[in-house]
């Protein structure tokens, strides 16, 4: 679901230690990222003494060649098959200026193995390494155990932690974000700073509704983009009961968002709905939202920036779809326990099953006719990870939670889409959540990632972190 990896590779080595450890050591790494679908910029032993970096010459030799491919690292491995070369590792993570996460990974001893000929010292070397790169200010990650096998199961999984941190960081880089209609006047909870986030290189592009509403209105019902639209509707969720003239609407609205995403390069969205849409054009967006998010464009009700960023953050860990609810209900007395719930546009892949409906709290308000097009239903059991980010205008950065839990198979009988989720110590999160002023919104995903997303925004894009439950 995801585009493949490539991670830049520097092998360690020091002279008065066992160099034909730097030339297993090079290639047993190579063969494990390939196995883990990993392309590998790494020197070649005709670049340098078995393809390692030693010198400072191997180093800027190094750095010339990640500097070639820049634009194709997500992320480099510092390897130490031995001691290696502190200068020699930091030299060359400078030079190359890529800006991206790192991994210092060290092999260890075998006791049977600690004569002059294979001893490794990579326990030792790891900590000068570390030591360098903290003295040139080049932030960088660590293996779960301090020294280990590149061809472990500890190693596979410190990898596939380090790929999801690549990935966010990645894909938080230059993001940009469209916000599509005002934020509602009764959410003030969803306030939020463009420029402290275009100062954190994510940028927000708008799209005011009457735009939208135009556009729909010069759109023929007969336009292949509308009739495309809705057979994809159609197809996606169960549409029994919903007037035709209700889906051609959503139809539209999901056409001309659609265009207008590609055409100013969004990649995610946060919409209005409450309740000018209903009022307007006579429908709820939240099927066309659910859509989006299914397909991994993350979209937000509310004009809830912060929170649609939260989605993105998790679907760019997991490679799967994340969805925006709100922390709405306690479960019972389980001080554990609560609803999670929006009306709803979650995506597909949340629920147990899932059917389309009308928007039963609007409804009072503006009527039923105009307020189909919700996705409702159970909201599955599993593991899952939940994230919110704000922007703190008083200091000036981005801050946020992450932690994890699950959705539970406990009775549940209400509307919208809504699941019962279960979360170690639960009240002091919920007491973090409200001392702190944040937004009654979280944003969720089926994975366990919530240590890839503070690693990765915490170590490598400096933003102000709680990890819950850590």
């Amino acid at each position: 679901m995801s585009a493949k990896s490539t991670f830049g590779l520097i092998i360690g080595n020091r002279g008065f230690f066992p160099d034909h450890l730097a030339k297993s050591g090079r290639e047993e790494m190579i063969q494990v990222l390939g196995s883990a679908g990993i392309d590998v910029v790494v020197l070649s032993p005709e670049q340098s003494k078995h393809g390692a970096v030693e010198t400072h010459e191997e180093a800027k030799r190094c750095a010339a060649l990640f500097r070639a491919a820049s634009d194709r690292i997500d992320g480099v491995i510092v390897s130490l098959p031995n001691f290696g070369d502190e200068r020699a590792i930091a030299d060359t993570l400078r030079l190359a200026s890529l800006d991206v996460p790192v991994l210092v990974q060290a092999t260890p001893d075998t006791p049977s193995k600690m004569t002059i000929s294979h001893r490794r010292d990579s326990f030792c070397g790891k900590m000068s390494a570390c030591n360098n790169l903290k003295q040139y200010g080049i932030p960088y990650s660590l293996t779960t155990l301090h020294t280990v096998a590149p061809n472990s199961a500890e190693f596979s999984k410190d990898l596939e932690c380090f790929s999801g941190v690549c990935k966010v960081v990645k894909g938080l880089k230059n993001l940009r974000i469209g916000a599509i209609g005002a934020r509602p006047a009764a959410f003030n909870t969803v306030r939020y700073s463009e420029k402290i986030l275009e100062n954190n290189g994510i940028s927000v592009e708008t799209l005011d509704l009457s735009e939208v509403i135009g556009r729909i209105g010069r759109m023929k019902d007969t336009d292949d983009a509308a009739v495309q639209k809705l057979k994809s509707i159609e197809k996606y969720v169960t549409t029994s009961g919903i007037p035709q003239r209700a889906l051609l609407k959503m139809a539209k609205l999901g056409a001309v968002v659609d265009d207008w995403m590609k055409a100013s390069d969004v990649q995610i969205s946060a919409v209005q709905c409450w309740t000018s849409l209903e009022e307007n054009l006579g429908v709820v967006p939240c099927t066309v939202m659910s859509m989006m998010s299914d397909s991994l464009l993350s979209s937000a009700c509310e004009v809830d920036v912060c929170g649609v960023l939260g989605m993105h953050a998790l679907q760019l860990a997991s490679g799967t779809p994340s969805a925006l609810l709100d922390w709405n209900n306690n479960y019972g007395s389980d001080p554990n326990k609560a609803v999670c719930f929006h009306c709803s546009n979650l995506p597909k892949h949340f629920f147990r099953d899932v059917k389309m409906d009308f928007q039963e709290i609007i409804a009072g308000t503006v009527g039923k006719d105009n307020t189909f097009g919700t996705c409702v239903g159970r909201v599955k059991s599993g593991p899952m990870s939940f994230a919110r980010f704000s922007t703190d205008d008083f200091a000036g950065k981005i801050r946020g939670y992450v932690g994890g839990g699950r959705f539970t198979d406990d009775p549940l009988e209400t509307f919208g889409g809504a699941g019962v989720v279960e979360i170690p110590n639960m009240q002091k999160l919920l007491h973090y959540i409200c001392e702190n002023g944040f937004e009654h919104h979280v944003a969720a995903n089926f994975s366990t990632v919530a240590p890839i997303l503070y690693e990765a925004t915490t170590n490598y894009l400096g933003w102000e972190m709680y990890a819950h439950g850590s």
